[in-house]
């Protein structure tokens, strides 16, 4: 990553038109609010355009029409955004998850290493892992029997990854989340669990990010899947045999049930919930807190739930709820009268 760069330097890198002197040097990003000389900000609504009046940055990423309210240098670009996230990319002083190989990591014998692999402190590495090239697994890790982590994956702190999990290339697992723990399949008799063994595992695309605390359960018999490109938030829990499409994301807290489909570039917002055994198609947008309880078979954007209330109109409205099967019944008896007086 870089540690500075000029304007002009910048500008060639994000394809970006520059106004203003390119020998000014940036090294880091910072809010339209609180950037100071040496960094570079940026405005991506019309509504911020007052702020841009006092900002200290040295330079602002801008769309063209906002240039004219931008006070200092400016880099004008399509998706100011999508510019930030480069730049963020470029000066990030992220360190690595580890580096070399710690003396008190226990790594067996037989497993496969691939240029410049780094293993923390206290990681467990079992026999049969295949670890590509520059992989970082962080301090105390665990990799169980025949997993795979493809080339420029990471692990942060305490991530464990169970047998046979299959990771493709330059994906990113945070801290303490379970990738390839057993999905909840029990049969019952006379009132008592009986386990069933879930053989399956969990194959991984490229490029997918897992927050922290995520679970993943591996499949069943099949394989749970996620495809390349998915992000997925922290606290989620994803059970035995759910499939999710490419590029689709996927907010905090979400819970979804076994042997669900998601489609690709699909978006769930925090905190939903999504019934088993059910597809949802390409490009749906399920917005925070939403129940899915039925298959979704087109594209859009789809909200369930109640707005919060003050606790006296939530009450008011509960109470109402409640009564809605009577209400019907009363709703449907008047109708009846009115169909008998017209005929």
């Amino acid at each position: 990553m870089a540690t500075q760069m000029t304007l002009a330097e910048l500008a060639s890198f994000l394809e970006a038109e520059l106004h203003g002197d390119g020998d000014v040097v940036v090294s880091s990003v910072g809010s339209t609010d609180t950037a100071k000389e040496g960094q570079i900000t940026f405005l991506t609504s019309s509504k911020y355009r007052k702020a841009l009046a006092n900002s200290q940055a040295s330079a602002v990423l801008v769309k063209e029409g906002d240039r004219e309210f931008c006070q200092t240098n400016a880099l004008v670009v399509k998706d100011p955004y999508l510019a930030y996230a480069w730049c963020a990319q470029l000066f990030d002083t992220t360190p690595p998850c580890a580096v070399d190989i710690a003396p008190s990591a226990v790594v067996a014998d037989d497993v496969k290493l691939g240029e410049g692999v780094s293993i923390g402190a206290n990681a467990v590495i079992e026999s049969g892992v295949v670890l590509g090239d520059r992989v970082q697994i962080g301090a105390g890790c665990f990799v169980g029997k025949e997993a795979e982590l493809g080339a420029e994956t990471k692990l942060w702190a305490n991530v464990t990854i169970y047998h046979r999990v299959k990771m493709g290339e330059k994906c990113l697992v945070q801290s303490n989340s379970v990738i390839g723990s057993d999905g909840f399949g029990y049969a019952n008799k006379a009132g008592q669990w009986i386990k069933i063994p879930q053989t399956g595992t969990v194959v991984i695309g490229d490029r997918v990010e897992i927050g922290a605390c995520t679970t993943i359960d591996r499949g069943a018999i099949e394989d749970t899947t996620i495809a390349d490109g998915v992000i997925i938030d922290n606290q989620c829990q994803i059970a035995h045999n759910v499939s999710i499409g490419e590029n689709t994301a996927i907010a905090g807290a979400t819970v979804m049930a076994g042997s669900l489909k998601i489609g690709k570039h699909c978006q769930i917002g925090g905190a939903c919930v999504i019934n088993g055994h059910i597809e949802i198609a390409d490009g749906v947008i399920i917005t925070g807190m939403g129940m899915v309880m039925r298959p979704i078979t087109e594209p859009g954007v789809y909200s369930s739930g109640i707005p919060l209330q003050t606790n006296r109109e939530w009450r008011k409205t509960a109470a109402r709820v409640l009564k809605i099967d009577e209400m019907q019944k009363r709703l449907k008896a008047v109708e009846n009268q009115l169909n008998d007086s017209d005929s």
